[in-house]
């Protein structure tokens, strides 16, 4: 009953303090990496990290919405090993963009693959939204020149 109270209590004033409420679910790893990123950084909960993480997404669309005319920067992406065949199948479709391409063996079975681009702002916003929406790549980073 006290901890109903507790609960409900809780809620209440985080509503009042203009936060909603979500559920997510994650897998055991990323609350491992999480629980650590806490504890190294400093913050004082899961929620702050979790807040901070998606400013940084928010901020990171803005710019790419920005970007107009012809660009070069590059590309960086982080994948397991297995899914080597996923960056290929996305970077393929944007061969006429992608100048140079570096693939190379991490530790614990993953992959890097640096790709030099110059073309179009909006066949770039593609590539690194398809990028970024599979499952199968762990990490996307656009770096404009």
């Amino acid at each position: 009953m006290l901890i109903t109270f507790i609960v409900t209590f809780i809620n209440k004033l985080i509503i009042l303090l203009g936060m909603s409420i979500i559920s997510m679910s994650i897998n055991d790893k990323l609350l491992k990496d999480i629980n650590k990123l806490q504890k190294d950084l400093g913050f004082t909960g899961r929620s702050e990290i979790i807040r901070a993480g998606l400013r940084t997404l928010i901020s990171e669309e803005k710019v790419k919405t920005r970007l107009k005319g012809t660009i070069e920067g590059i590309i960086i992406v982080v994948n397991q090993e297995k899914h080597n065949d996923e960056v290929s199948k996305i970077s393929h479709n944007y061969h006429d963009i992608i100048k140079t391409e570096i693939h190379n063996h991490l530790e614990e079975h993953k992959c890097s693959h640096v790709f030099v681009i110059k073309g179009n702002a909006e066949e770039i916003k593609k590539i690194i939204t398809e990028m970024k929406i599979s499952k199968k790549i762990q990490d996307v980073k656009l770096v404009i020149s």
